[in-house]
């Protein structure tokens, strides 16, 4: 069967969304595996998180507070109305046509895991990986370095402070290592995320210790690993021995890889060849 094409297709100026072609698809899926699979050596357990987040949820974690500038959601529309209109104007509908927006698309897969367990008493400490697909609207779009639909597999652990903090220091070797094996230069740097109220002793805190971490290559960031101390332990009422529980997370924005290994490499058949080699050796 002739493919349909080879090459990763975007209209990211202004949409933000991306086709990826075959090669595209198939490093993606290899990448995935590959990340899952670190996730699933250290213990974590599979699971798929829902598309869309209830907005109130994410209210209750100070989202919109904290991250106004990349929040997205969405609403039903209204056209069943004997004047309403059945088509977009203008590339769009106007407000009027819309319900009332009570989801949310989230910006990172793992809301879903810290609101999955609300409310929890933990029997141990755990680990668990998803692959979500994220939005953030950004003030520009480009390629696939920045887009506003993306995949994003993450692998959090939630547990005590010591577990969580060994979760990113496992997961930092893993990063550094599988980049040397593949020789792609990474940098690794503090981020200065907003996840805190600015005005906050978290956020003072943060100044401090850092929250995250990003690992650059170039000037694109492909991966992190964060800390959330005991913030959605107390937010979701999240308990282990009685005490709420800390978390932490390594991410993989997926097409950010994609976009790093073929600047590196310069073809999606010599990026893939790079990936398989480096895993080879792992």
């Amino acid at each position: 069967m002739t493919p349909l094409s080879t090459r990763s297709t975007t209209a990211a100026p202004p949409t933000g969304v991306a086709v990826l072609g075959p090669q595209a698809t198939a490093l993606l899926y290899l990448l995935d595996r590959a990340f899952e699979s670190w996730g699933v050596q250290a213990g974590a357990q599979p699971m798929i998180m829902p598309p869309l987040i209830p907005v109130e949820q994410l209210a209750e974690l100070d989202y919109y507070r904290n991250f106004p500038h990349q929040a997205v959601v969405t609403a039903p529309l209204r056209l069943n109305g004997p004047d309403a209109g059945h088509d977009p104007v203008d590339g769009g509908f106007a407000p009027q046509t819309l319900e009332t927006a009570r989801l949310a698309l989230p910006s990172a897969a793992c809301y879903g895991v810290y609101l999955h367990l609300a409310g929890q008493e933990l029997d141990a400490p755990q680990r668990v990986t998803v692959l979500g697909r994220c939005f953030r609207r950004e003030e520009q779009y480009e390629d696939l370095r920045r887009l506003l639909g993306f995949h994003m597999r993450e692998i959090v652990a939630v547990g005590d402070r010591e577990f969580t903090e060994e979760h990113l220091r496992h997961f930092t070797a893993q990063v550094e290592n599988f980049a040397a094996r593949l020789e792609l230069p990474l940098r690794k740097e503090a981020a200065t995320d907003p996840f805190y109220d600015c005005g906050g002793s978290r956020a003072r805190l943060q100044q401090l210790a850092p929250v995250k971490y990003e690992f650059l290559y170039e000037d694109l960031a492909i991966a992190s690993v964060n800390v959330h101390r005991n913030f959605f332990g107390e937010r979701l009422a999240i308990t282990l021995n009685g005490e709420s529980v800390f978390t932490s997370c390594v991410a993989f924005g997926l097409e950010r890889w994609l976009s790093a290994l073929t600047r590196r490499f310069g073809g999606w058949a010599e990026a893939t060849a790079a990936v398989e080699q480096a895993l080879a050796q792992g």
